[in-house]
């Protein structure tokens, strides 16, 4: 069998057919789409936890930002170590 007796669907086609499907498949989808996403809970409550801006207290960043910018900020990096080995520790269980 040689290769020009092999058809393909894309050698079946006209170029003005080619050109042309995306521009079918954008209206079969336009023609069937509602605009609705339906997203699982967890994506619902990570949505919920971004939008929250209770979560950040502005006063007191303020206060952090004065500190740094007088170089006043105390870091108490042993807590944070013992924070950090404590997180690792709940995540390994």
């Amino acid at each position: 069998m040689s290769p020009s007796s092999l058809k393909t669907p894309l050698a079946e086609t006209s170029a003005a057919e080619r050109s042309t499907a995306p521009s079918r498949a954008r209206q079969a989808y336009n023609s069937t789409s509602t605009n609705e996403v339906d997203f699982s809970a967890a994506a619902r409550q990570l949505n919920s936890l971004q939008d929250s801006s209770a979560d950040v207290d502005m006063k007191k960043v303020e206060a952090l930002r004065q500190a740094i910018a007088a170089g006043e900020l105390k870091i108490d990096t042993s807590r944070i170590a013992d924070s950090l080995i404590a997180s690792v520790r709940d995540l390994l269980k």
